[in-house]
């Protein structure tokens, strides 16, 4: 079947195809960089780059703009209280960001946007919707008339008919289907750091940033837009009734969101102690692919419960794929491909790719993939896995790493290097030979010092870094 995705603006899983029909024009809304982002942000960015490599995987070309958000009430806010400038304040937490992004193994898109750097494109698109009367200007700010656009609403579904006549909101964020007309360039205020523009000085509101960054490198139309769940209102709501606003055609064809992370099945808090970023669980012994693993598990639209019990399981199963990988790579299999063994690897192939064509369900894919590990596990304890079968098994791991990217355990500063590890193995077998077994075991306690886990079998020795 086609590839396909559940599209929040019709409530309906449809067909999947560019405009073009070849290159897929995404925008993915980045982080807001006013802290280090937590691990709900992270579950987000990593459905997007699931999304981006699976995409690429079906022949696409990609063209995917991320924004990163450098200028808002919460950035001036924090910026202020620390006597810094908005870039100051900023250039950490993207740093940091990109960082993360690098240890979860995130592709960066093709091109990564500043909301500072694109002051004049919002201006411009509010001067457009000036001029087509969506807007108007009360103590030096302006304003979006939703009034003015019928189809305000369609996305998130929200019911405006009770929207009150010039109610207006200032903030960036606010209340769950609480429809006001929202701010488009807030007017300077003191102490506040603000641009010269023909609107006056301020500095713009949240959702123009989006919609004038999006249009200028993607066009009036993009095929994917895709973020948290906690966007579609008012952020993507907004986003819309700016875009269409100014083009008079429809802003995104698909709408992809994904779900919440709850920590312990509660909403996560500072002030309830269950907050994590990425940089807490590393501090805590866990490695950067079994956090990927674990907020890749779940499928997008469904929400990650996230536990400590749950990071533990991740840890486990990639282990067992970790030590299916070695077998394959270290075992001593004779004879022709066993048919049965084939079988079993081009079904899960098939499997796996048609549980990520499916509105990219990661938890079937994964499922297929575990299978396939169980079957041909068995088939080599019975002797029934050929070396014929070995490539083939293989090229499904790689296939799968492809796109879930976790099973390489990424090579710590300073760690051994492969081909130092095979020349002290083979140093150690030929200690063993000789019988100078103290030898032996200091070589096996250096590379257990160095991360590196050996394993003796009767078909030679096995190792694998920790």
């Amino acid at each position: 079947m086609a590839l396909r995705f559940y599209n929040t603006l019709s409530q309906q899983v449809e067909p999947f195809e560019p405009q073009d029909g070849k290159t897929v024009r995404m925008y993915t809304c980045g982080p807001t960089v006013y802290h280090y982002v937590h691990i709900g942000n992270l579950r987000t960015f990593t459905f997007q780059d699931l999304l981006r490599r699976w995409l690429l995987y079906r022949g696409f070309e990609l063209q995917h703009v991320m924004n990163i958000t450098d200028v808002e009430d919460k950035i001036i806010r924090k910026a202020m209280e620390e006597g810094k400038t908005i870039q100051q304040y900023t250039s950490q937490y993207e740093t940091a960001f990109l960082e993360d992004m690098d240890r979860l193994r995130m592709q960066r898109p093709e091109r990564l946007v500043r909301a500072t750097e694109h002051i004049p494109e919002m201006v411009e698109a509010i001067e457009k919707l000036a001029a087509g009367g969506y807007t108007y200007t009360s103590d030096g700010s302006v304003y979006y008339r939703i009034s003015k656009f019928p189809d305000y609403g369609k996305l998130s579904h929200i019911d405006v008919s009770g929207q009150r006549a010039g109610a207006r909101v200032d903030v960036d964020e606010y209340d769950k289907a609480d429809a006001r007309d929202f701010v488009l360039w807030k007017g300077r205020r003191d102490g506040e750091p603000y641009w010269d523009s023909s609107l006056g000085a301020g500095r713009p509101g949240w959702h123009i940033e989006c919609s004038a960054m999006a249009m200028k490198y993607l066009g009036d139309t993009l095929d994917i837009h895709a973020g948290g769940i906690d966007l579609t209102f008012p952020h993507h709501e907004n986003e819309i009734a700016q875009a269409e606003a100014v083009s008079g055609k429809p802003f995104a064809r698909y709408w992809l969101h994904a779900e919440h992370l709850m920590v312990e099945s509660q909403k996560m808090a500072k002030s309830l102690g269950n907050f994590y970023t990425l940089r807490d669980l590393l501090e805590g012994g866990y490695e950067p692919e079994v956090i990927r693993y674990l907020l890749a598990s779940v499928p997008y639209r469904k929400k990650l419960n996230f536990t400590f019990d749950g990071l533990r399981a991740a840890a486990t199963a990639l282990e067992r794929l970790r030590n299916y990988k070695l077998r394959l790579e270290t075992g001593k299999f004779s004879g022709d491909a066993n048919s049965a063994a084939l079988d079993a690897t081009q079904k899960a192939r098939a499997a796996f790719d048609e549980a990520l064509d499916d509105d990219l369900n990661t938890a079937e894919a994964l499922g297929a993939i575990f299978e396939f590990v169980r079957e041909t596990n068995t088939a080599m304890d019975e002797g029934k896995f050929g070396a014929g079968n070995a490539k083939p098994a293989q090229e499904l791991l790689d296939h799968f790493d492809s796109i879930f990217d976790v099973l390489r355990p990424k090579q710590k500063e300073g760690a051994i290097c492969d081909a130092e590890v095979e020349a002290l193995i083979a140093e150690r077998t030929q200690a063993k030979k000789t019988r100078n077994f103290a030898r032996s075991d200091e070589i096996r306690g250096l590379l257990a010092g160095k991360g590196i886990v050996l394993e003796d079998t009767k078909d030679g020795v096995r190792w694998k870094r920790k």
